[in-house]
């Protein structure tokens, strides 16, 4: 093997410096209490990489129960089901971890991050296939969170500061709100809200991709300031 496929296959690990947790929603207190009492109830032969796979797989499923919709609308039912499943494991997961003293911060961030990521994309690709959404609004929608998504990671990684929440809204309150829209499209698929041509998912999925890229500019210029000033040139 060459030297260059050894670093290839070696990365030099830096020295590691956890991020400090940031989070303020309106449930989090709540969470945290319910997250706390699971974890001191979980069987023992489950660990937290089992909780990891099942809160992909819940995410996953959310996004082929979406596009199960397009064709009956129970699959909107199904849908807050398994989002329900991505809550429990993906939530629970860092949790139990930490109950049992068996952390692994940066294997525990890197994996979550990326599998989250690749979810989302199931999910909108389902809601997209759902005749509910149109599918160049979802696309938009995966634009704007992944690159709000690019903002949160490279300041985690510059400020060691991971911002889990925004306006008091976090990941719960958004499985929440896809809930009720879900819900509220299960029993009236076509109300337009505020008389325009939007379907509900269409105005929701609008409003969410401009307040992402929002908070993605305005937390670049904030970060930006605050970097400025700690590496300032003499």
């Amino acid at each position: 093997m060459s030297e260059l496929q050894l670093r290839i296959a070696e990365p030099q690990v830096a020295e590691f410096r956890e991020a400090k947790r940031i989070q303020r929603s309106f449930v989090t207190k709540a969470e945290k209490k319910v997250l706390g009492w699971l974890a001191e109830r979980m069987p023992a032969p489950i660990n937290s990489d089992h909780l990891t796979v099942l809160g992909a797989s819940g995410m996953f499923l959310a996004g082929a129960s979406y596009a199960l919709a397009r064709f009956n609308r129970y699959g909107l039912l199904l849908a807050c089901f398994f989002l329900a499943v991505n809550w429990f494991g993906d939530s629970l997961d860092g949790t139990l971890a930490r109950y049992r003293k068996r952390q692994r911060p940066r294997y525990g961030f890197y994996v979550d991050h990326v599998i989250d990521c690749f979810g989302v994309i199931a999910l909108l690709a389902g809601m997209g296939a759902s005749g509910h959404m149109n599918p160049l609004i979802a696309v938009w929608m995966l634009v704007a969170y992944l690159l709000l998504s690019a903002e949160i990671f490279l300041a985690t990684y510059a400020l060691a500061r991971f911002e889990m929440s925004y306006f008091y809204f976090g990941p719960t309150e958004l499985r929440i709100l896809l809930c009720v829209g879900n819900l509220y499209v299960f029993f009236d698929p076509l109300v337009h809200p505020f008389g325009l041509s939007l379907s509900l998912w269409d105005f929701g999925a609008v409003l969410g991709s401009i307040v992402m890229t929002t908070i993605a500019i305005l937390s670049f210029f904030r970060h930006t300031r605050v970097l400025y000033e700690l590496e300032r040139l003499q």
